[in-house]
């Protein structure tokens, strides 16, 4: 018998990715990536800082473009292979980056009069031009809806569904008006490759409804009308035009078309599954199961938890989510992050450019700061460049470097940034514990996972906890994989599946007692200044702040 592949999609922030893996045994056959062509890196930048914009038809050239390379790449590599040998698709994207459309589901921005308009494409994750919106719903929750707010932490973002379609509603009216409704792109690239695009076929995934929209079964669906009107009753039309039909990763939204049959060389009709996050897929792509935590470690972090849902869970302030169904059917997935992480460490060597004429790489920083020992550099760094995502979910917080003197080096800068980001990853599972969500096991994965041991060290020994490192670089599309063959009836569920297509490194980076224990003393640092800044509940004093860090460092230099 003739072995059986499916494809994951994965749309990251500045490309996509195909990925063709083997069901069998989880081998990635084949892969191809396309930056998007639009922008800067895919992303449409403006003078404000806070925008961040994508055009969906790169969303549609790069499925085209990525789909037949891998299959072209996988023909070469694989003796006899062939496309019909292809039984599922699976789609997971950046979110929430949600998209207007119009009466037949097509994009705004296909449209002549849209063409160039940043409001009529896609507002992109990072996108926080709606912080006061968030703020507004926030408050009006608070009021009248708490049970919305307890399931998403306690705070809507500004980086979610309808803080940036209220946005839009105010600056760009003309866009609003034109638009019939706005769908994730975790929903619009499965319903294009479907042709499920319009109202009456559409189909929205649960993980991008519950965890960015207040989408819940328990108040039928969104948020209620009485509730948006008084936002804006705009905001109430808009919920009636929303579809009804929300289902998790284990369902189909339908076969591939003819149209994307010939445009790929795939066989018609195979099945495409309901799209999801890239974290929430890189999770299940990385054996996401009750007990352990997975941390997609890229621009920014993705934290994915799990819980059976046949046991109460409590409401988690500060969490990006708690919903039914959004990452693995039959489980409660649990939400958490960081705004910048990979992003934080670019900051540095793409702006700040250290070393002078002589520039210093990633690499260069990395092997530098694995020489240092912990604390000896006398600094400790907040992470919030790009704001906190959690547990403060505050997007108008941003970066602190304190300990600075004039012989600080480079290496010393990266590796407490470095520090910064393992801070503030034990901030969220001190949080989750604090709750009964009990993290036994750590699975991390992505670039900076896969290619920085020094990274990987300091959040073992930050964290206590042994950190083990996903055996794909590409977890994301290959959670999507998974997700197509059990859609395609391949494995009989996710257990099964995940048990044949993943796997672990062998290496495994285990804690240092010493360095653990210099690092409970700055995390104190750490926390007294994320308290400090981050709350209003904090009253106390920063005076002995640099003192302690002075002692931290005369202790490490000894």
């Amino acid at each position: 018998m003739k072995a059986q592949y499916t494809i994951g999609l994965d749309y990251g922030t500045n490309s996509v990715r195909a990925l063709i893996v083997n069901i069998a045994n989880g081998a990635e056959i084949a892969a191809a990536v396309w930056t998007y062509a639009h922008g800067t890196q895919g992303v449409i930048l403006a003078r404000d800082p806070n925008l961040a914009r994508q055009h969906p038809a790169d969303y549609i050239n790069g499925a085209e473009i990525t789909i037949k390379q891998a299959l072209a790449t996988a023909k070469k590599s694989v003796k006899g292979f062939s496309a019909d040998q292809v039984i599922g698709i699976g789609v997971d994207t950046t979110g929430s980056t949600p998209l207007p459309v119009d009466a037949t589901g097509q994009p705004l921005a296909f449209q002549k009069r849209f063409a160039n308009n940043p409001a009529a494409m896609a507002w992109l994750w990072k996108d926080h031009t709606g912080v006061n919106e968030a703020g507004e719903i926030t408050a009006l929750a608070k009021k009248m809806r708490p049970q919305y707010l307890a399931k998403c932490g306690g705070v809507y973002s500004s980086e979610w569904f309808w803080s940036k379609i209220l946005k839009c509603l105010r600056t760009a009216p003309e866009v609003f008006d034109a638009a019939h409704s706005w769908i994730e792109l975790a929903d619009f690239v499965p319903a294009e490759l479907t042709g499920t695009l319009a109202p009456d076929k559409f189909i929205a995934g649960v993980c991008a409804a519950g965890h960015k929209a207040m989408w819940n079964a328990k108040w039928h669906g969104y948020p209620d009308a009485p509730f948006l009107s008084k936002l804006n009753p705009k905001l109430a039309e808009l919920r009636s035009r929303l579809t009804p039909r929300v289902f998790s990763i284990d369902k189909s939204v339908g076969g591939l078309t003819a149209a994307w049959s010939k445009k790929t060389g795939l066989t018609a009709r195979i099945p495409v599954a309901v799209g999801a996050f890239d974290a929430h897929l890189g999770a299940v792509g990385s054996g996401v199961a009750p007990g352990t935590l997975v941390k997609i470690i890229g621009t920014s972090t993705c934290d994915i938890a799990i819980a059976p849902n046949t046991k109460k869970l409590a409401d988690v302030p500060g969490l990006c989510g708690i919903v039914d169904g959004s990452v693995l059917p039959g489980n409660f997935g649990l939400e958490a992050g960081q705004s910048a992480v990979g992003d934080l460490f670019n900051w540095l060597v793409n702006y700040i450019e250290p070393g002078g004429e002589k520039v210093l790489s990633h690499r260069d920083l990395d092997e530098a700061a694995l020489k240092l020992q912990p604390g000896e550099s006398g600094l400790v760094a907040l992470d919030w460049n790009n704001g906190n995502r959690t547990i403060l979910v505050d997007q108008k917080l941003t970066g602190l470097l304190v300990g600075q003197t004039l012989y600080t080096t480079p290496a010393e800068i990266y590796r407490a940034l470095v520090e910064a980001t393992a801070f503030g990853a034990l901030t969220i599972i001190n949080r989750f514990e604090e709750y009964g969500v009990k993290i036994s096991s750590v699975v991390n994965c992505g670039g900076i996972a896969d290619k920085s041991a020094l990274t990987m060290q300091i959040y073992a020994d930050v964290t206590g906890r042994p950190m083990k490192v996903s055996r794909s670089a590409q977890t994301c599309a290959l959670g999507s994989a998974i997700a197509a063959a059990v859609v395609a009836g391949a494995h009989k569920d996710y257990a099964t599946a995940q048990k044949k297509m993943t796997g672990l490194k062998p290496k495994i980076y285990q804690p240092d007692p010493k360095a653990h224990a210099v690092y409970r003393q700055l995390y104190s640092v750490y926390k007294k200044l994320h308290d400090a800044f981050g709350t209003r509940e904090w009253n106390g004093n920063l005076h002995d702040v640099m003192k302690q860090l002075i002692d931290i460092r005369s202790r490490a230099r000894e």
